[in-house]
């Protein structure tokens, strides 16, 4: 019996909790609908951004500031042949390039000629800012450029002198890229994807959370709630069920919106993933325990406060945890083989989420992992949250 009145007075709060919430169609909305509309914006925009970077850097011709241009004729002919027009660079061109001005240049020696006839290397300089990324595609197609203009060269002089250009080359390595398609498709969203998914499910209930806590206190509505005889489990539990809900719908709908972009982006990045039903399942699965975790911890916080304002002061540190995952393995990679990473909050939902966007299976022990720590940590929240709303003081209003 006690049972079944720990659970009617759950649904009851939850209930209440989303009645009162639904009645402000603007908060409701807002919540709920901005994440998923963002989503096809983000994903067509990159891929359209994409695309509009290769047509430019790689597709059209390109303007090269050269020092010393006389000094190297067949050279410039060369690079022209391949769609990258030259011209004389200005006196001042490491300071143009430094300055963004220009994104690079070229630099022949002054002994070009002369090593060039000695049959010596032959120096070239590409002037580049490595720290500036928006050059890099262009530095790599005049590098690649030079390199097959260094090699053919070298062959004809090989030839001239009755030698196999072969015999130079006494490796051949290939490589065997044992990566799928979806991986080798999706490496830029390998990281922004978790990376957005673990933020929206970790604070998606963020607002009810802390409006059924902070906000209930704040306008002395929370008392009359707290002295009921109803259980604090319940009363929390019920609370966090309405929290916990809508961030479940909200990444539903995140995820609908996640296929239905990837659908429209034709050849775009989000189409180059595995975006199957299949998928979009485990994806929910995967974070469905992170958005317990993260109802149960806004809704301890939540409890400490004494008014909205200071509760919704925790949100900026609050995202900031699931972007830290993605800012280590940048620096340091780790294989997603460790079983240990499937029990670390928000490692294992990285790791969880980039095999299957790249069409891996994860193991049932690593699944298995993954949801035990996960819910041991929901649980372990729900319980210092009910010993938060025990405390008499969380009853007076700030």
């Amino acid at each position: 019996m006690n049972q079944q009145h720990f659970f009617s007075t759950l649904f009851t709060v939850m209930r209440k909790e989303w009645r009162d919430f639904v009645r402000d169609r603007r908060t409701f909305l807002l919540t709920l609908l901005v994440a998923p509309l963002l989503y096809p914006v983000l994903f067509l925009g990159i891929g359209k951004l994409t695309q509009m970077r290769a047509e430019t850097q790689l597709e059209k011709n390109l303007d090269l500031p050269v020092v010393g241009i006389e000094r190297a004729p067949n050279l410039i002919a060369f690079l022209a042949s391949y769609g990258i027009n030259t011209h004389a660079a200005p006196a001042d061109i490491d300071a143009r390039v430094r300055a963004q001005q220009e994104d690079l240049a070229l630099a022949i020696d002054a002994d070009f000629d002369k090593d060039w006839t000695a049959g010596k290397p032959a120096k070239i300089d590409i002037i580049t800012d490595s720290t500036r990324r928006n050059g890099d595609v262009k530095v790599a197609r005049v590098s690649k450029v030079l390199e097959g203009y260094g090699n053919s060269i070298g062959a004809m002089r090989l030839l001239i002198r009755g030698i196999n250009p072969a015999i130079a080359a006494p490796l051949r390595v290939g490589t065997r890229d044992m990566a799928t398609q979806e991986a080798k498709n999706s490496q830029f969203m390998s990281v922004l994807l978790p990376m957005i998914l673990t933020i929206f499910a970790f604070i998606g209930g963020a607002h009810l959370a802390m409006d059924t806590t902070a906000g209930e206190r704040e306008r002395q509505s929370l008392e009359p709630l707290l002295a009921t005889p109803a259980s604090r489990a319940a009363l929390v539990g019920g609370k966090m069920l309405a929290a916990a809900s809508l961030g479940l719908l909200s990444m539903l709908l995140i995820l609908v919106s996640f296929k239905t972009s990837a659908s429209l982006a034709s050849g775009g990045i989000g189409s180059q993933m595995d975006v199957s039903f299949a998928a979009m399942g485990k994806l929910l699965l995967t974070l469905l325990p992170l958005v317990l975790i993260g109802t149960a911890l806004i809704t301890t916080l939540a409890a400490g406060a004494k008014s909205m304002k200071e509760a919704q002061s925790h949100i900026m540190w609050l995202m900031m945890l699931p972007m830290l995952p993605a800012y280590g393995l940048m620096a340091y990679p780790l294989k997603d083989t460790a079983l240990w990473q499937y029990a670390v909050p928000f490692l294992s939902q990285n790791q969880l989420i980039q095999k299957i966007t790249r069409g891996e299976a994860a193991s049932l022990q690593q699944w298995g992992l993954y949801l035990a720590s996960s819910l041991a940590l929901a649980t372990i929240l729900w319980a210092l949250a009910v010993w938060r709303y025990k405390q008499e003081k969380l009853a007076i209003s700030a």
